[in-house]
């Protein structure tokens, strides 16, 4: 039985019992997303939310080009009988997967007519990240190849595990393959280790280890399985990282390390994940040629740092309360004009803003200004400009952050270097 349901409920009970929001509540709340009934388990995302997206896209594809990454993409619907070929059919089959019938599909590639006729929705990138390997044959020069794809899944979700953005039927992955040599192993996950302690501790996130090792139900054989693992533990003991157990927690074909996280209010997420794969490039005969000519086998290695972008934001929104980092802030500045006079001032400042990219709202209400300075702390804004005539006599603009703190007047150059700090800090 998946735990994993269950336990989400149990950590948004915590929040109950506290006072604090779910990520449901304040993303309605601050116009991020909501869910509804004609897509049960996919999200509506909304512009503010897809602000939040896009950045969080931006900045895994900062990380993964730096590292060598290349980015690809690869069809949502494909024939059946890959997930035959992977195993994958085998470990989730019709129950997890949405499969469709293609009616008018004519036989061929080798297919029986009924295969021919069958295709799925795919709920994970890997098999299909070896059709892309296989595109040509490859060389000993070309590895290690990492091809990154922020692809779009489907997985067929019992209705009673759904949960908000937590446990989606409809998910993004920021996945990631590495074709390897077996000499080229402890080099490329200790690099993915270390993308995700930067990745983590942008976020001010507390994080541990845990090395899962084989299922009952898995593909392969026990010597694979023993390499895999020994691999993997080395890789941590050469990086002086303490790891707990996941004992029996691995992949179907291959074990991982996973990574697991404290949030602000002390709850424990499993995220990241590292997982180190013969079976699959067994299966799909994968080879390249190494320096003699002879024809080798690659070593797989997938992996993942958001997790999805879905859970990953649902637990974002929870550890912030909805008071984002000024980077991922869907609004970064309101400005409030004292008064209707100032409003061509405020638009001015905004327009400058605007320019250099930083994301700006005017309040221009007939409201007062401590009515518009207390909604724009509620929308959780991290910056309000306030502009009277003091400040337009002045071309200043009088600064307050989210949560009260008064800096005082500034020009709108000093400020602009003020917030670009900020959002280039990540803090």
């Amino acid at each position: 039985m998946d735990k994993k349901p269950l336990k989400d409920h149990r950590e948004i009970s915590k929040l109950d019992s506290r006072g604090l929001r779910d990520h449901r509540e304040i993303g309605q709340e601050l116009e991020l997303f909501f869910t509804n009934e004609i897509a049960p388990g996919a999200p509506f995302w909304l512009p503010k939310g897809m602000v939040i997206f896009k950045e969080l896209e931006k900045y895994i594809r900062e990380l993964t080009q730096n590292a060598g990454y290349l980015e690809t993409s690869t069809p949502i619907m494909v024939k059946s009988q890959l997930f035959r070929d992977s195993g994958h059919w085998e470990k989730f089959g019709e129950h997890n997967m949405y499969n469709l019938e293609i009616l008018d599909e004519p036989e061929g590639m080798g297919l029986s007519k009924n295969m021919a006729l069958m295709y799925t929705l795919k709920p994970m990138n890997c098999p299909e990240s070896t059709i892309l390997y296989r595109f040509r044959p490859r060389s000993y020069r070309e590895l290690p190849l990492r091809l990154s794809e922020i692809g779009r899944l489907h997985r067929r979700e019992k209705s009673g595990e759904v949960n908000g953005l937590l446990r989606v039927r409809q998910l993004t992955m920021d996945d990631a393959h590495i074709y390897a040599t077996e000499d080229q192993i402890f080099d490329e996950v200790s690099s993915i280790l270390d993308m995700m302690i930067e990745f983590y501790k942008s976020f001010g996130f507390e994080y541990d280890f845990r090395l899962a090792t084989r299922p009952e139900m898995r593909a392969g054989s026990d010597k694979n399985w023993d390499r895999a693992e020994k691999e993997l533990k080395e890789a941590l003991e050469k990086k002086g990282i303490k790891s707990g157990d996941k004992l029996g927690d691995g992949a179907f074909y291959g074990p991982k390390i996973d990574v697991h996280i404290k949030d602000s209010q002390g709850r424990e997420w499993q995220l990241a994940t590292v997982q180190l794969d013969f079976h699959q490039p067994e299966a799909f005969k994968l080879e390249y040629i190494d320096e003699t000519g002879s024809k080798k086998r690659p070593v797989m290695i997938h992996r993942a740092i958001f997790g999805s972008f879905e859970r990953f934001i649902a637990i974002l929104t929870e550890h912030f309360q909805g008071a984002f980092p000024t980077w991922l802030s869907p609004v970064q500045v309101v400005i409030i004009p004292i008064s209707e006079k100032n409003n061509e001032y405020a638009k001015k400042v905004a327009d400058t803003l605007i320019h250099e990219s930083i994301r700006v709202e005017v309040d221009g209400r007939g409201e007062t200004m401590q009515s518009k300075i207390r909604d724009a702390n509620l929308q959780k804004v991290p910056y309000m400009l306030i502009v009277g005539g003091r400040e337009e006599e002045a071309q200043k603009v009088s600064i307050r952050k989210r949560g009260g703190e008064d800096l005082g007047q500034m020009t709108l150059e000093d400020f602009s270097g003020t917030i670009e700090k900020d959002i280039e800090s990540k803090t």
